[in-house]
């Protein structure tokens, strides 16, 4: 009992008791400051500017700057502007320091939709805290990262910056970067403090057009756009950014419902919510505010507590507005007081009081290794890939070839490799696809290569000089997809074909590989070998290259390790194991198209009239949610569950076996999806709750297990209250959301 006891201590009571003390500090050190400021300089904790030259100087002088959102400037220029702050003003409150690091600083990891393709978190973390080791080794305090919005419009440019479709996996991924960036102690000098966003259904927008309107029911965004956010501040989230879209009719920056109803009472939150980019002076774009002292007026009261740039962008949005309205009576210097206070404590607790200068010295005697960075780069990158077809098993390339041809306008443009925001990253320390495919092969092939194209021109001119060196090659590796200017923000698009003539080129390709063969014997040994790899932040529509291509590798915007990740997997010194995390539709036609869809009164069925289908194309996607291939195969069976029935407050086990069926090691991503079979609501007809990644030897067989808590399966009633009802429930476990074996149990009274 004793020893209870003392672990109820140490590891529970103990951790509260230094935390409720800490807090106790901070308050009563903000107190105190908050008694020495003036209205001004109150305010100016709540302005973010953005660049520095000597009139923001002054007002930094002035106390009338609280962050700056500082971009690639480096520790020595940080101290510099920090000096201004700590030491040639009054109060000497220090600066924050903000950056875009969203999939790396200096070292460029996977962009985020492809580090949700690892469904490994722990990975994602590591990447994560090299991340914020750079940064803060270069003067960043503060990250704009994670962006966790769920988002089932390929159209939309940002879809690339984010965890994609589900909002499972979008939570799990949420943690594990705020995690990294964060870690247990933000006074941790190699940590950043973390910023969830886009706060909230950013993600949602119409028509995949950037910063366009939501129109959600509460039911869809609780259960589908809030959950990754509740993750990230259940796992610390330091702040959150307020997005551009409207909300139901309200502009996120302005919206009291989501901004303080549910994130600062029902979360219990007390963090920093700053607005995007200039969102507050916008709401006079939305029609919402007359004025920018009327839209500072609105996000303010709504909870918004920094005004991002706004005052350097459009002028005059919190400054002077925020002080003219307490003069007013329009609002209150207590209510001031609440928004400074949630500023300084995060001040606080990133320990910028006690030091606020980077500790150049401290960093350059305890950077990891480059080879460590370059480790973690590679492994995310590799497991980042997704397998997308690999007929009579082309894949991976024979070593014994004497030549390959690697062709197309992504085979060799570093920059491209770095994807969007791209932060300290330098094109000339990204390795491409053939400089990876040149690393792991030496001179024992020749590589041969030809650009071919261009990304988006109409330009053939350089399909002759392609087609000349597959014809002297043993295999082709085709690289094709998007340019990384045609994703991130402001990049969406209404065709999600390959752009320019790539697939013109790849057909012609296509017809010299396999020139000569009948359809059965096309992909015989007299034939060229053909792999298409795909560089995108987006899925794509590649109906024509998903029929008659043999092998298509989904590689994503991988980062410094690209092209050495690429070049492992196609010559199998990596066994794939990515899945995809949001869908592939056939056609833009499909969009939105995703898993988590809901049953009909007339479920689709492609040959029937009266269904819920097209009757120009199949109903399903080209390539599911979860879906991936491997270099050999698991066979899932034998699924059941401990106990036939469970109450409502219950929990119980599900079992499966799978093992490796094929001749290599390989890793498989188990998916666990769950179906209320009938609810007093309408539900999806399925819904990841559970995921584990293991490895498998060749002819390993494994029982995996997962514990059903009665949360996964709960849901929002007619009165939107979680609940559980009884019935029966079916799970399904598969390697994808398509391919799955079930079994069920019941929830009684």
């Amino acid at each position: 009992m004793k020893k209870i006891s003392f672990i109820v201590y140490t590891f529970i009571i103990y951790p509260l008791f230094v935390f409720s003390f800490a807090q106790q500090q901070y308050d009563a050190k903000i107190d105190e400051l908050l008694s020495k400021m003036t209205l001004d300089e109150k305010i100016g904790q709540l302005v973010q500017i953005v660049g520095v030259d000597k009139d923001e100087e002054n007002l930094i002088r002035e106390g009338k700057v609280g962050s700056i959102l500082i971009g690639i400037r480096g520790a020595k220029e940080s101290n510099r502007i920090q000096k201004i702050a700590v030491e040639e003003t009054r109060l000497g409150i220090p600066l924050l320091f903000a950056n875009d690091i969203i999939h790396g600083y200096n070292t460029i990891f996977p962009i985020p939709l492809a580090e949700a393709s690892s469904w490994n978190p722990t990975l994602v973390r590591k990447a994560c805290e090299i991340a914020a080791f750079e940064a803060a080794s270069a003067g960043t305090h503060w990250t704009y990262a994670p962006m966790v919005d769920i988002a089932r419009d390929p159209r939309w440019g940002r879809i690339m910056e984010g965890a994609g479709e589900d909002p499972y996996l979008g939570s799990v991924m949420a943690a594990a970067r705020v995690k990294g960036f964060q870690g247990d102690d933000l006074k941790d000098k190699t940590k950043i403090a973390a910023c969830a966003k886009h706060y909230v259904a950013y993600g949602g927008a119409e028509g995949g057009r950037d910063y366009n309107t939501v129109d959600i029911s509460d039911r869809t965004l609780r259960s589908v756009y809030l959950p990754p956010f509740y993750a990230a501040v259940k796992s610390g989230a330091a702040s959150i950014m307020s997005a551009f879209n409207d909300l139901n009719g309200i502009p996120a920056s302005a919206n009291y419902y989501t901004l303080t109803q549910i994130l600062r009472n029902e979360w219990e939150w007390d963090g920093v919510v700053i607005s995007d980019y200039n969102s507050i002076g916008e709401l006079v774009n939305h029609r919402f505010a007359k004025d920018k002292k009327e839209a500072a007026l609105k996000s303010f009261t709504a909870g918004v507590d920094i005004d991002m740039v706004g005052d350097t962008i459009d002028g005059n949005v919190y400054s002077p507005n925020l002080k003219n309205l307490v003069e007013e009576g329009l609002i209150t210097e207590e209510q001031i007081n609440k928004s400074v206070r949630n500023v300084l404590r995060m001040k606080f607790k990133l320990g910028l009081f006690e030091n606020p200068y980077i500790d150049t010295e401290y960093f350059k005697k305890n950077v990891p290794s480059q080879k460590y960075k370059d480790s973690v780069a590679l492994q995310l990158a590799r497991e980042s890939i997704v397998l997308l077809k690999n007929e009579n098993n082309l894949l991976p390339l024979k070593k014994e070839i004497k030549s390959i041809a690697v062709i197309g306008p992504l085979a060799d443009s570093p920059n491209d490799m770095l994807g969007s925001w791209s932060a300290a990253g330098k094109p000339e320390d990204a390795v491409t696809v053939v400089e990876g495919i040149r690393n792991l092969l030496g001179e024992k092939i020749k590589v041969n290569y030809a650009k071919g194209c261009g990304i988006n021109d109409s330009d053939t001119s350089g399909f002759e000089e392609a087609v000349k060196i597959v014809k002297q090659s043993d295999a082709v590796v085709f690289v094709a997809g998007e340019s990384r200017e045609m994703i991130g923000e402001a990049a969406s698009k209404t065709n999600l074909n390959l752009p320019g003539v790539q697939e013109k080129l790849i057909k012609k390709i296509y017809e010299v590989c396999y020139a000569a063969h009948s359809t059965n014997q096309a992909f015989s040994q007299s034939a060229i070998p053909l792999v298409v790899v795909l560089m995108n932040g987006r899925p794509l529509t590649i109906n024509w290259i998903s029929e008659n291509i043999p092998a298509i590798v989904e590689a994503w915007y991988l980062g410094n390790q690209a092209g050495n990740a690429v070049a492992q997997v196609l010559f199998g010194e990596f066994n794939p194991s990515g899945k995809l995390p949001v869908t592939f539709p056939r056609s833009t036609g499909q969009i939105p198209i995703y898993y988590y869809q809901k049953s009909t009164g007339r479920p689709a069925v492609d040959d029937e009239k009266y269904t819920s289908r097209y009757i120009d194309s199949p109903s399903t996607p080209l390539y599911p949610f979860g879906f991936g291939l491997s270099y050999t195969t698991f066979n899932y069976s034998d699924i059941r569950v401990d106990k036939p029935n469970i109450s409502a407050n219950d929990s119980l086990y599900v079992f499966v076996d799978v093992a490796n069926m094929g001749n290599v090691d390989g890793e498989e991503v188990v998916q666990l999806y769950v179906q209320d079979e009938f609810a007093s609501v309408t539900l999806p007809v399925k819904e990841l709750k559970g995921f584990q990644k293991i490895k498998l030897k060749a002819g390993e067989k494994r029982t995996v297990s997962f514990r059903i808590t009665s949360d996964m399966l709960s849901f929002l009633n007619a009165e939107l209250k979680k609940v559980v009802e009884p019935g029966r429930f079916y799970v399904m476990i598969g390697g994808n959301s398509a391919d799955l074996i079930s079994t069920s149990f019941e929830v009684i009274q």
